[in-house]
């Protein structure tokens, strides 16, 4: 047990990966991750004088991302947060105080084109979602997001002060699993993005 926490968390540190630790990362056979590196499908180098292989972090985590394989296992317990709001000052917000806490790793978009973007390539636990943006609706954001299959276990949080109560019911029923009005208590909010993560909570 405490052999496969290390592990885990010796991953979650790692810069550099044989084709074996990938292979376990990935859960596939070393030969598919040799095929893979050697048709470039991954890349990375060799070790002078050698055939041994040897994985970036950075071009692992992209091809995990490439694959839809999970990334939990190589992340240890960051989890990765999308802001999508028009207001700066809000992003700013989030940016300073999820990156100060430590377990969270954010990206931020003003626009719900931005947002579909980022969701595809950064793969969010969690995204927290105004309902008023420039160009589509928030609710509109969620719906795209819960149609993916790929996407089921990505949690999403509206935080809106322009709603009322009919429309914060059609907010929940477009797939969000927690509505939070403006203004809000930012610690209280950070403490409901722990508990629908399964984060350890204070």
């Amino acid at each position: 047990m405490n052999e496969a926490a290390n592990a885990k968390e010796n991953w979650a540190e790692k810069r550099i990966f044989t084709t074996g630790e990938a292979a376990e990362i990935c859960k596939v056979s070393q030969q598919t991750i040799i095929r893979c590196f050697d048709s470039g499908r991954l890349t990375g180098f060799r070790v002078p004088g050698s055939k041994f292989r040897r994985i970036p972090r950075d071009e692992l985590v992209r091809f995990m991302r490439a694959n839809n394989i999970p990334l939990d296992i190589i992340e240890g317990n960051t989890r990765r947060v999308l802001v999508v709001d028009d207001d700066q000052s809000i992003l700013d917000l989030f940016n300073d105080v999820l990156t100060r806490d430590g377990r969270f790793e954010v990206r931020t978009a003003t626009t719900g084109y931005d947002a579909g973007l980022l969701t595809e390539s950064f793969k969010p636990h969690l995204i927290i979602l105004d309902f008023m943006l420039p160009d589509i609706n928030g609710n509109i954001v969620c719906q795209r997001i819960r149609t993916n299959p790929s996407y089921k276990d990505m949690r999403i949080i509206f935080v809106s002060g322009v709603v009322n109560q009919d429309e914060v019911k059609g907010l929940m029923a477009s797939g969000a699993d927690e509505f939070v009005k403006k203004p809000f208590d930012i610690k209280a909010l950070v403490g409901r993005m722990a508990e629908l993560l399964g984060l350890a909570t204070e």
